[in-house]
This record gives C-alpha cells, structure tokens and sequence, in this order.
C-alpha cells in the first residue's frame, strides 16, 4: 500500500481491522447452559478483554491486542499515507451464527437495543465505505453494534 500512488492530500490507503465488541465485553454464554455448537461467539477476530472467561488469558490478549494496536500502527503509518481504523462488530448474521439453530438467532438478535436484530454484512460493508470516504478518520475503534454490551 505504501507504493500506492498518493492522492492530492497524500492519502494512500487505509487499514480496516475486525476486532469484535467482545473485545470491551467478553464473549456471549447462555447463562442456561452450552448450545450445540459449544455456547461460545466469536466474531471473526474477537476478543474480550474487560470480562474474559476463566482460562482465556492468550485468548483475551491476543484478541484484545487488535484494538490496543489500532492508534500505535495508525501513527506509525501516518507518514506514508496509510490510515488505520479497526471495527468493532457485534452481532451479525454470518455463517458463524448460520449454524446456530434459528430460535438461537432470533434471541441473539433481540439482545440488541437498537434495531433489535442482527447486523447484516452489507451494513458493515456501509461502515467500511463511509471509512474510506473521510480521511480524517484515523486511528479509531468504531463500533457497529446497534448499542449491544455484553455480558460476561
């Protein structure tokens, strides 16, 4: 990205990290018991860091790291015209949750204040676009989880 031509404000490229808002709250249980698959969500780079799970340590750090990274790589970065932004994504209908039996979802979505869904991909695509289009943001964590804090 860094040979990549600059345009008339030096801009390169950006950077778009997954990080999962599992990274601020834990991963979701069902506080009734495990599901079939194991009652763990993941997003595709999740993490959790404020509430981990008990014996999650490298997890939680390694997971976790990705946020923590977004401003230092941003910096970094800077100088060549690359921007670095990180969404944190709560829940979406991926095929993560397609295996998950419909009652499942349709309770996974009603968690979520508002809308009381699940996220589509192309409402994260949407993020990544409005990311692209404004080149002052840098160096941000932006969540997309219709308002979502999970528990631990």
């Amino acid at each position: 990205m860094s040979q990549n031509k600059p345009d008339a404000d030096g801009h390169r490229g950006l950077v778009v990290n997954t990080a999962s808002v599992a990274a601020f709250e834990g991963q979701v249980r069902d506080p009734r018991g495990p599901w079939e698959p194991p009652g763990e969500l993941r997003g595709p780079c999740s993490g959790h860091t404020s509430s981990p799970q008990v014996g999650q340590a490298a997890y939680s750090a390694s997971k976790g790291g990705i946020v923590g990274m977004t401003l230092p790589i941003a910096r970094d970065l800077a100088p060549l015209g690359i921007r670095v932004v990180t969404i944190a994504p709560g829940l979406f209908n991926t095929p993560l949750l397609a295996g998950l039996p419909e009652k499942v979802r349709n309770f996974l979505g009603q968690q979520v204040p508002f809308p009381s869904r699940l996220g589509e991909p192309a409402e994260y695509a949407h993020l990544v676009q409005a990311l692209a289009e404004n080149p002052m943001i840098n160096g941000e964590v932006v969540r997309l989880d219709g308002a979502l804090r999970m528990q631990p």
